[in-house]
């Protein structure tokens, strides 16, 4: 048997965690820029309040119900995210971390007519030890465990946020209760093809057959899928990625900005984030990819954004942010329309290798020792004191480009200033 654990409103609930005050109020909390709510509470959800929905056309009814209103404060999720993975590694001897809020649990070894009291210690357990509010789905596949945990979710009183699907009556009165769409892995295009040969419910597809599932979703993936409702395990449980092998930092603009400085001041700074990530796992890109998206409709109706990208080889692998931004400078020249109106743009690092296998040649100088110790204590120096304390002049020093959060909550758990205070 495996188990999904799922925070519920994740970030709605890491705000609520410091504003007890906010308990069974409606809170939304809103993406980057202050753009879209990415996160509801039970309560707005009653209110009618969309989720994807864009926060301006919301404001009215938000205003008129007293939903609390918060920009993403990502530092804060983020360490409460580790906080409720550390929690569920400390509980469980294999979990495989999905996303900020959800880990699957192989459950091998737990007895299975104890799988309920399990289940509860561990939604109990997550729950005092963090804060964070939990569901948790448990059946013989991670399909069938993310429609236990969306039916937990969903009637709460009624489940006490646990789902078991351990029968077979279990799993059929689960399946005809869910809509083909809401099945993990079919996503809105797969589902419209899908209620053309009349399959609207989870039972519908489970009873096709592998034949069909091989021609008409997808080829092995629809047969796995298929599999997994019925049952057989076929999506095993993923050791944790140590290294990534791209790594990018995109982000909206809190403005349009029109001019090539405010642009390369962006890059750079991206380029900065980036390569801390990469320093972090002691890697090297050997390739470096900027786009800029840009949008001269001036109205939400006539939204039409447009991207460019540009790429570069690099003549040797390099961890140094210096380095990375010069070579980044030119393809943001490259790029760059002057007179057009930019809203947002990125940088992806690739190709990268650990540091002790850069390849040098005769023609390069090898990069300097004292370079990757000048890195390091930077590195140390932002971790510690946050907010790109040392920083590269190229990143510039107003940033009025930055990201819109003005809705922001403090970082309670990450910043020494901003620690939450218990009266």
């Amino acid at each position: 048997m495996k188990a999904i654990v799922d925070c519920n409103s994740f970030y709605a609930s890491c705000e609520r965690l410091f504003k007890p005050s906010l308990n069974n109020k409606p809170v939304v909390v809103l993406s980057n820029n202050d753009g879209c709510i990415v996160s509801r509470t039970d309560e707005a959800k009653a209110l009618g309040i969309q989720m994807a929905g864009p926060y301006f056309q919301n404001k009215k009814e938000i205003e008129q119900n007293n939903v609390a209103v918060f920009s993403s404060n990502y530092h804060l999720y983020g360490d409460m995210s580790k906080r409720v993975m550390d929690t569920l590694k400390m509980l469980s001897p294999a979990v495989e971390v999905y996303s900020v809020d959800e880990s699957f649990l192989d459950l091998a070894g737990i007895d299975e007519a104890k799988l309920y009291e399990y289940s509860l210690y561990l939604k109990h357990t997550t729950e005092l030890w963090t804060g964070i509010p939990v569901s948790v789905g448990v059946a013989p596949t991670k399909v069938l465990s993310k429609i236990a945990n969306r039916l937990a979710k969903k009637d709460k009183a009624g489940t006490k946020g646990v789902m078991i699907l351990q029968t077979a009556e279990q799993q059929m009165e689960a399946l005809k209760k869910t809509a083909v769409e809401d099945i993990w892995g079919v996503g809105y295009a797969n589902s419209k093809k899908l209620q053309l040969f009349n399959i609207n419910t989870a039972w519908d597809l489970k009873n096709m057959s592998e034949e069909w599932a091989r021609k008409n979703l997808g080829g092995v993936v629809g047969v796995r899928l298929i599999k997994e409702l019925n049952g057989m395990p076929c999506i095993e449980m993923k050791d944790p990625l140590t290294t990534k092998k791209m790594i990018a930092t995109t982000r909206m603009f809190g403005k349009r900005i029109y001019t090539l400085q405010e642009i390369k001041e962006a890059v750079a700074t991206y380029i900065s984030r980036a390569a801390e990530k990469l320093r972090r796992q002691n890697g090297a890109a050997g390739s470096l990819s900027i786009f800029l998206v840009s949008n001269n409709n001036t109205s939400y109706d006539q939204y039409a954004p447009s991207s460019q990208s540009a790429y570069i080889n690099l003549p040797i692998a390099t961890y140094l942010t210096n380095t990375l931004i010069s070579h980044a400078m030119p393809l943001v020249e490259s790029l760059f329309n002057e007179g057009g109106c930019y809203i947002k743009a990125g940088v992806i690092l690739g190709k990268i290798v650990p540091c002790e296998t850069i390849q040098y040649n005769l023609f390069e100088p090898e990069e300097k020792l004292f370079a990757k110790k000048l890195m390091h204590t930077v590195d140390n120096i932002n971790f510690s004191m946050r907010n790109d304390l040392i920083k590269f002049a190229r990143s510039g020093t107003t940033k009025n480009w930055k990201m819109r959060q003005e809705k922001r909550s403090k970082q309670f758990t990450t910043r020494w200033d901003e620690l939450f205070l218990v009266k």
